[in-house]
């Protein structure tokens, strides 16, 4: 009946002491060595720089918000600040969605 099948037979098992258990941690502790240096240091770098750039945000400052408006800061609040995008229209944003400082001017060129 059993014409297909093949017998299994068990494979002798290793001596002690062959290898060591470094030798199997050691592919982990690579990986995670480049996931930390590639993904996880840059992302902490950029994070640390915007908060320092929040709290260095102040009136007349032109700026770039996450959703692409441009304007000038007219006032900054402890969690908002006013942008001033074009005469007479205000609108206002949190300090977070602030993404980028421009130079002075910036906006007038444009």
């Amino acid at each position: 009946m059993s014409f297909f099948i093949s017998n299994a037979w068990a494979e002798a098992a290793p001596a002690a002491g062959q290898g060591s258990p470094l030798a199997g941690l050691l592919p982990l502790i690579i990986l995670f060595a480049v996931f930390y240096f590639m993904l996880i240091r840059p992302q902490m770098k950029r994070a640390k720089e915007h908060r320092k750039l929040i709290s260095e945000l102040a009136k007349g400052d032109e700026v770039v918000t996450s959703g692409g408006i441009g304007g000038k800061i007219t006032n900054v609040g402890d969690s908002f600040v006013a942008i001033e995008i074009a005469e007479d229209v205000q609108v206002k944003v949190q300090k977070d969605a602030v993404t980028t400082v421009l130079p002075k001017g910036t906006l007038k060129e444009a």
